[in-house]
């Protein structure tokens, strides 16, 4: 595969690797706009925390695609799919616990899920390579 083919394949990851910390950025906004407006868990708040794993999900894809076309982890494939499969599960976790709990400190709980979610996809992004 071409350098300039490789690089293009690079790049698709590291864009959809941003789109995904900044969508989880959003999220933890959301919830910590909902939490001081003393508003329990709501439409909003599960929506974009359920966004985030929905992007994880596809990120899921991608990672096992991307190996195959040429653009394997630079880094440890092991830690690499670690960090993805915890923050795969952590948002439906979150969302599930939500649902049951309904007071206003559940948003808090969704604050800290969605910024630990950006961490992991940053740490993500840096094992790829």
């Amino acid at each position: 595969m071409s350098r300039d083919r490789r690089l293009r394949h690079r790049l698709m990851i590291v864009w959809f690797g941003i789109v995904q910390i900044v969508v989880a950025l959003i999220a933890m906004v959301v919830c910590i706009v909902e939490y001081a407006r003393k508003r329990g868990p709501n439409d909003y708040t599960l929506g974009v925390t359920l966004l985030v794993g929905v992007l994880l999900i596809v990120q899921v894809v991608i990672g096992i695609v991307q190996p195959g076309a040429g653009n394997p982890a630079e880094g440890d494939p092991l830690e690499f799919w670690m960090y993805l499969i915890v923050a795969t599960l952590i948002p439906f976790g979150a969302a599930f616990w939500a649902l049951v709990d309904r007071r206003r400190s559940a948003n808090l709980v969704l604050v800290v899920v969605n910024f630990a979610i950006a961490i992991m996809l940053y740490r993500m992004l840096v094992i790829w390579g």
